[in-house]
């Protein structure tokens, strides 16, 4: 199978006031259709921009990187952005919710931007996204209402109401307990089990054992690549092979 994602020997050098500073160094890997695989490290592994890049954020500064086959350095910005909105869903550690506007719409943002989807049809699409994370009886309710965990579930709904192949979730834990985070990883469990693309970005060492796969990145390199021996799993708090 194709790779829906695939990097090699990608970099990253900032230049602010004549000071260049290189965040990675010649990264390399291939991601898959359906897996789930988090990109794990500690603050200032690069891991936060090797995401921007991926999720078509930022650009790289050399190496190649091809999305579902297409070469994204030959993508102007406006291409780079209809990816962004058609093909592609991010959830953030911040939530990045309206504060004064409804959960509905909230979660039908997106759709506004979306020439694609007929006005018509955005409050049903809305809904069922909504239903997908088990929040169809908090529609009206606004963000100040909700719990943590509850807005992240808000949050995954809006990345999923485009329909996207992949979702990348950038410590979508990072704000919550621990049982609102079991929930939340639950919910990107199920929808990889939908055949979403989840890239979960973390410096967390248990989150990532929720993924299939975990890729170490350290002072802007690869240090491992390897499949998770037991995956967490957030269903019940149990161990699957």
């Amino acid at each position: 199978m194709e790779p829906i994602i695939e990097i090699k020997d990608l970099t990253k050098t900032f230049v602010t006031d004549e000071v260049e500073t290189s965040v990675l160094h010649g990264v390399s890997f291939a991601i898959h259709p359906g897996e789930f695989v988090a990109i794990m490290g500690p603050s200032g592994s690069g891991k936060s921009t090797l995401m921007h890049i991926l999720g078509f954020l930022d650009r790289a500064t050399t190496g190649s990187y091809k999305f579902k086959g297409r070469d994204v350095s030959q993508l102007n910005d406006d291409a780079m952005a209809a990816v962004r909105a058609d093909e592609i869903g991010f959830v953030f550690q911040a939530f990045h919710l309206l504060p004064r506007t409804t959960v509905l719409d909230n979660v039908m943002l997106p759709l506004v931007y979306n020439h694609s989807v007929a006005e018509s049809s955005r409050r049903g699409i809305a809904e069922k996204a909504l239903a997908a994370v088990g929040l169809s009886h908090r529609l009206t309710h606004v963000p100040s209402q909700l719990s943590g965990g509850e807005k992240q579930r808000v949050a995954i709904a809006r990345a999923l109401v485009s329909n996207p192949d992949v979702i990348f979730a950038d410590e979508p834990t990072g704000n919550l307990d621990s049982k609102s985070g079991q929930q939340v990883m639950q919910v990107l469990e199920e929808l990889q089990g939908q055949g979403k693309t989840i890239i979960l970005v973390t410096h967390e060492r248990y989150t990532a054992e929720h993924a299939e796969r975990i890729i170490l990145v350290r002072d802007g390199l690869i240090v491992s690549d390897e499949k998770v021996a037991q995956r967490q799993s957030a269903k019940d708090g149990e161990l699957k092979k």
